[in-house]
């Protein structure tokens, strides 16, 4: 069986480079397209997860786990981030009975 290193470098890093840029675009897309604060949630989500693709794989190709470190350290802060975001989504679903963004201007002194 082969080992996930030598599986992981016989892809060429362009590839990762490739598809982590077009991820994080799509992320980008939604933040600044969508209005509904789920979906910009997890826009905001599939940028961060492309950033942990290209470090992953930055990591791999040159030996260092340093870069894995640094993504569970991001996955960390990613599941603490969904736990807050999705608490204040919640409360703002309680009082204006929506979850559109624009709505969020009648918070404002």
């Amino acid at each position: 069986m082969a080992n996930i290193t030598e599986t992981i470098q016989t892809v060429p890093l362009n590839h990762y480079i490739l598809l982590s840029a077009i991820i994080f675009s799509i992320g980008v897309i939604g933040v600044l397209i969508r209005r509904n604060a789920i979906v910009v949630f997890m826009s905001v989500e599939l940028m961060l997860n492309a950033v942990n693709l290209l470090l992953t794989a930055f990591s791999v190709y040159k030996g260092d786990a340093s870069g894995q470190v640094f993504v569970f350290f991001v996955m960390a802060l990613a599941a603490a981030e969904v736990a807050v975001g999705l608490a204040i989504i919640v409360m703002i679903y309680r009082n204006t009975h929506s979850t559109d963004i624009n709505v969020l201007s009648r918070l404002k002194w």
